[in-house]
């Protein structure tokens, strides 16, 4: 099989893409995967919430599918928009409380004030950075569904995590978020730009997907990589074609002359710096890893002329 046709079969959720209240397509993903469900039972949680609407993954589940929601936001202005979304119908748990990774603050702790199966139907986790850490620290539930929020300006092949802290916001990559999901017994279904779409391992065969590894679910040869070169250039893969790349949250441009650690006349294999190259070199960097300049500099007499394999 062709790798187009494996990407269309094991992309085929992706299809019925399209937004409500969702940013990418997540919920008509969501509502599709909902439909191959056994059986349902019409709850869902999500956490930041915000005003229960922008960017919402639930909305239209509690809106147009009669479900019912425990919607979590910790900000507290933001949470008296979450009310006045959907605190009238009083049918849904709305919880101004930040979601950690504790006992005393974990997802776990917080739903258990509240009656709702521990099956319920979808979680949707998007608070912009310890995404990975919550998902994780949850044990006593077990949603079928999970939607939860990764950086885009990751690869594939990358495994990051942020350092736990309410005050970062690095996020995760999509691949240490597959990584843990299968350690919970989870399988991906679909990634959009932004969110990696799971289902609980007992009901992936009803989605009929033969191969769901990342690279053929996730497109990322859009995204940025940093490599270096022999010369000890710092080089940016979509500089090459586009002049810089974007800081997406930021709208900032980064160009390669941005981020060089080496001056343009020390950018050279270093067998071939001249006495003055190396005097420049160890002047510039010898007082902050005096032990490393002389380590890295062979003196000039032992220099090769050709880079070694």
């Amino acid at each position: 099989m062709l790798l187009n046709e494996l990407q269309e079969q094991a992309r085929w959720l992706s299809r019925h893409a399209s937004n409500v209240t969702s940013q990418y397509g997540e919920d008509g993903i969501i509502a599709k995967a909902l439909s191959l469900l056994p059986e349902r039972t019409s709850w869902c949680v999500e956490f930041g919430a915000w005003d229960g609407k922008l960017y919402s993954n639930t909305y239209d589940l509690i809106r147009s599918h009669d479900y019912r929601g425990v919607l979590i936001e910790s900000d507290p202005v933001r949470f008296k928009d979450l009310e006045r979304t959907h605190g009238a119908s009083g049918r849904n748990v709305l919880l101004n409380a930040l979601v950690g990774f504790s006992k005393a603050d974990c997802l776990d702790f917080l739903l258990s004030r509240c009656e709702i199966p521990k099956n319920f139907d979808l979680l949707s986790i998007d608070i912009d950075g310890n995404d990975y850490y919550v998902w994780e620290a949850f044990e006593e539930y077990r949603p079928n569904l999970v939607v939860i929020e990764f950086n885009q300006t990751l690869s594939n092949s990358t495994l990051f995590v942020q350092k736990k802290g309410h005050e970062i916001n690095a996020g995760s990559s999509p691949a240490s978020l597959v990584e843990l999901g299968r350690r919970k017994g989870y399988e991906l279904l679909a990634a959009t730009a932004v969110n990696l779409l799971f289902v609980t391992s007992e009901h992936f065969g009803a989605f009929g997907i033969a191969d769901n590894s990342l690279a053929l679910m996730r497109d990322d040869s859009g995204v940025p990589h940093v490599f270096v070169g022999y010369d000890g250039h710092v080089c940016l893969s979509q500089a090459n074609v586009l002049g810089s790349i974007t800081l997406p949250w930021h709208g900032l441009q980064l160009k390669e002359t941005d981020v060089q650690a080496l001056p343009r006349r020390l950018q050279k294999y270093p067998d071939q710096y001249t006495l003055t190259d190396r005097c420049l070199y160890g002047w510039k960097f010898g007082f902050k890893r005096p032990r490393r300049v002389l380590q890295r500099l062979p003196p000039p007499w032992l220099r090769r002329r050709n880079v070694p394999d």
